[in-house]
């Protein structure tokens, strides 16, 4: 008989079930990299073994935005896997050299082709199994004029009891729309700050 579903474990051991990627070779010059604790460290980094360059392996950021137009949200179908079909907010990984606002512009006008001010950050998402953290900010769309990317099969406006929830793609868009809505009726937005198992 199989485990309980990776959704069910507790958070420790998906931390355990995680791995790093794993460096093998070093980027400054090329040589095998072998993972130890270095001096004045307290756990395994990819060490060069010729010119003893550390390589740090830290979470990769995930940015986006929940764009609402009065009572309802955008949401883009997924034209891409992971999830393909399945339904997401607008957001992708952060690139060198921008800001996570920046960032969440960005992939918002690339994933929906929608115009929209930001409206602060509403929710930081710890997905530890996965190495990412999911940022996710309150926008306001300017206009209702969409055109969505090759990453989007379609792009739409849902209100809450038209949102598809059995075809989000991600738990943490389920977790943002989920704070989105009860912070709507208490009309008071604070920043989530949570782990997704």
């Amino acid at each position: 008989m199989q485990g309980p579903p990776c959704y069910a474990r507790p958070a420790a051991t998906l931390r355990r079930m995680f791995l790093p990627r794993r460096i093998k070779h070093c980027r400054v010059c090329g040589a095998p990299a072998l993972y130890r604790v270095p001096a004045d460290d307290n756990r395994e980094r990819a060490v060069c073994t010729v010119c003893a360059e550390i390589h740090y392996e830290n979470p990769i950021n995930v940015v986006g935005t929940l764009p609402v137009w009065g009572e309802r949200v955008l949401l883009c179908r997924r034209n891409i896997e992971p999830r393909y079909g399945f339904w997401t907010l607008p957001a992708g990984f952060l690139e060198l050299g921008e800001s996570t606002a920046d960032g969440a512009l960005r992939e918002t006008e690339e994933e929906a082709g929608a115009r929209v001010e930001l409206q602060g950050l509403f929710t930081v998402l710890n997905v530890v199994r996965v190495g990412q953290v999911h940022l996710y900010y309150r926008a306001r769309m300017l206009d209702t004029t969409l055109a969505p990317g090759p990453e989007t099969i379609e792009a739409r406006l849902f209100r809450e009891d038209e949102v598809p929830w059995d075809q989000l793609a991600f738990r943490t868009v389920r977790q943002t729309l989920e704070h989105y809505f009860a912070d709507r009726r208490s009309g008071v937005f604070p920043v989530h700050a949570d782990d997704v198992a």
